[in-house]
């Protein structure tokens, strides 16, 4: 089949690569000249494991190929793949002019019967609106489906290629039927497809980001509960994941989340609600809570040392979560800006991300990257863990101990025995322990 994606980010990438994988002719367009170039040489602008590989397989083989003309994906694909950014506005709601542009343009060329497929998260009604844009720019038929996506970051190939559901949003017989056998190969042992309206699945898709968001949040409120009262969250989290009912994804405490989906998904549901006169207090609370959060380990810190200005900080692990480059609305970016605004220093180290955070944080006094883990946190008054990459699972808390000034460690992903490192005479705080 002939597929076109507008758009190269986490979605559309993968989307592309996997797409073609599967033997469909597959054509990625993104008005990002540069970006371009480096993916027409298999050069991956973002980090995300076996990406890399599969977009250099079908490049070789031929089945994907990079355009910035929007005009050459609108006459190539049968199928058109929306996976443009949807960031939040300064109101809380989608910003959907780039979905509009790229609506507008593929308008224009359409010269065949097309389904017009929206992977971009945004608020209901938006399949048709984007109808009517494409509608007042050709008299060829098409179809506006709505097909959310559910990838993690980090394990975003396996997810695809292994997807835990397909919804498929349109009441339209002829364009289901062309996405259920676009689909099909990645279905074939489980029948995964669900089949709803497009307003349903557009209001699916936030609604999965958002209880997921409520669980973070609730069991970080239940860790701050545990630090008052003498609890171990760990205890707590093990006796209820063990209730069927309630399970035990999502349900580790820590410095709260971040990312691309979860904050400006939450936010933008919520302002949907308030279009139609409904509070959404659940979620609204949930956003709350994990604002807070973000700060607990600067609180905890400023509790364990006298005075944190003029001292050297360091934080392991800046991206929003492991196994991706990804700093959008990192904790660390949060904890890093407030320890500085505080008179204090920081050192940083993360596998991958350093440059995005560099670059996203905006300031360099202050502030120093560094290779090594070891030699980040050597001559630090105290050790941050943020993200939990797997490097820093088992680290040689010996060489460490030797490394800092004062030996504090606040641990904000309760990775490590506190029993072991205390006994070992570090002064340590976890989440909710």
């Amino acid at each position: 089949m002939k597929v076109s994606v507008i758009g190269t980010g986490y979605v559309g990438l993968v989307a592309a690569a996997g797409f073609a994988d599967h033997g469909n002719d597959v054509v990625c367009a993104d008005i990002d000249e540069g970006k371009i170039e480096r993916l027409r040489k298999g050069e991956i602008p973002i980090f995300e494991p076996g990406l890399d590989v599969l977009v250099e397989r079908n490049i070789k083989a031929g089945r994907l190929n990079f355009t910035t003309d929007n005009a050459e994906a609108a006459r190539h694909g049968e199928v058109i793949i929306l996976a443009v950014g949807t960031p939040s506005a300064s109101d809380g709601s989608a910003d959907l002019s780039y979905l509009f542009q790229a609506a507008a343009d593929i308008g224009k060329h359409l010269d065949h019967y097309t389904v017009i497929v929206n992977k971009s998260t945004v608020p209901v009604g938006t399949a048709e609106r984007v109808a009517r844009i494409i509608g007042e720019h050709t008299s060829q038929e098409f179809v506006v489906a709505s097909n959310p996506e559910f990838l993690k970051e980090g394990t975003a190939v396996d997810d695809f290629m292994s997807p835990d559901r397909v919804i498929i949003g349109t009441d339209d017989d002829k364009a289901r039927d062309l996405l259920r056998h676009l689909y099909k190969p990645f279905t074939r042992t489980n029948e995964r497809m669900v089949y709803m309206n497009a307003r349903s699945a557009e209001v699916t898709k936030y609604a999965c980001n958002a209880y997921l968001a409520t669980r973070v949040s609730f069991i970080n409120d239940m860790a701050n509960l545990c630090d008052l009262v003498g609890a171990d969250v760990g205890s707590v989290r093990q006796g209820m994941g063990s209730d069927p009912r309630i399970g035990n994804k999502f349900l580790f405490p820590g410095v709260g989340y971040g990312g691309s989906c979860f904050p400006k998904d939450t936010r933008a549901l919520i302002n949907t609600a308030r279009e139609h006169g409904l509070s959404m207090s659940l979620v609204a609370a949930a956003e709350r809570i994990n604002d807070a959060q973000k700060l607990l380990m600067v609180r905890k810190l400023r509790a364990m040392t006298e005075d944190v200005a003029g001292k050297t900080f360091c934080l392991w692990g800046l991206a929003f979560k492991p196994n991706t480059d990804d700093v959008r609305e990192a904790p660390a970016l949060r904890i890093a800006r407030t320890l500085l605004n505080d008179g204090a220093k920081v050192r940083l180290h993360d596998p991958e991300a350093g440059p995005n955070f560099l670059e996203t944080l905006g300031k360099t006094d202050g502030v120093e990257l560094v290779a090594d883990q070891y030699e980040a946190a050597h001559g630090a008054h105290g050790l941050l863990l943020v993200t939990e990459w797997r490097q820093y699972r088992s680290p040689d808390f010996n060489r460490l101990k030797e490394g800092l000034v004062e030996p504090v460690i606040v641990d904000g992903r309760n990775q490590w025995d506190r029993g072991q490192l205390e006994s070992m005479g570090f002064r340590y705080s976890g989440i909710g322990r």
